[in-house]
């Protein structure tokens, strides 16, 4: 089938039943595009492996450059229930990222994205795509390529995000292992937030072991910083790096 793209239309109207904490709740697409500028990426479904590896945590890396170049919320929908997608974001620590259960279908039929993926047992789902909308209008719309499987080469975050600022330069991926009640790690931590950079924290005893942290750097000690692929070392290491940057 092809696929239309929507620019210059705006988004389907409806409403999604969702759940907050012990509490149903309605959300309605005026809420979630009504005066903003907003990202979407829609995906196969939670849990699966691109969508899980790659699409929702890029996305909710970037968050804070999308908010940078203008974007007020990034929003995510797939055809799961609201438990389904709750417990994804959970599990994928995506707190950046807005997750929607389209799980009537009603979003994704509207927006002509609806594929029957009952080879796989899934029903109808999401077609792959992403796009961005201002104030309820689709902007600019990204939407995968018609090919067998489960093609992945243009709703990423990287492409949208260079199409807000082709001059997006993109930032080295920082890690660091830290202790919970850990002063030189609460410093470390401080130090990369003066520099405006992004990170992935991972606590030991939660997300690790020490044993993870030795086979790696040879330490038990916290914080241990990555940058880019290059181990840097605790605290202090880590402000010598960058007065070296620096100077």
């Amino acid at each position: 089938m092809a696929f239309e793209n929507k620019e210059g239309q705006r988004v389907p109207n409806c409403s999604f039943p969702v759940r907050v904490g012990d509490s149903w709740a309605t959300l309605t697409t005026d809420e979630i595009f009504n005066g903003k500028t907003v990202v979407v990426f829609s995906l196969p479904g939670a849990f699966t492996p691109t969508c899980s590896s790659t699409h929702l945590p890029r996305y909710n890396e970037l968050a804070a450059k999308f908010k940078e170049y203008g974007v007020d919320e990034i929003v995510c929908v797939s055809v799961n229930d609201t438990f389904v997608m709750n417990e994804w974001k959970k599990q994928q620590e995506a707190e950046n990222v807005s997750v929607i259960p389209d799980g009537n279908c009603e979003f994704t039929r509207g927006m002509g994205m609806l594929v029957a993926k009952t080879a796989l047992g899934f029903g109808d789902r999401s077609w792959r795509y992403s796009m961005l909308v201002k104030d309820g209008v689709v902007a600019k719309m990204f939407i995968e390529p018609e090919k067998d499987g489960d093609p992945f080469e243009v709703s990423d975050a990287d492409t949208m995000i260079r199409y807000i600022n082709p001059d997006f330069t993109e930032q080295a991926s920082i890690s660091i292992f830290t202790k919970p009640g850990c002063q030189y790690c609460a410093k470390a931590k401080e130090l990369l937030n003066e520099q405006g950079l992004a990170y992935e924290e991972i606590v030991l005893g939660t997300d690790a072991s020490t044993v993870s942290v030795r086979a790696i750097t040879g330490k038990t000690s916290a914080p241990q910083v990555f940058i880019g692929g290059q181990y840097i070392g605790g605290s202090e290491e880590l402000e010598a790096y960058f007065a070296t940057a620096e100077a």
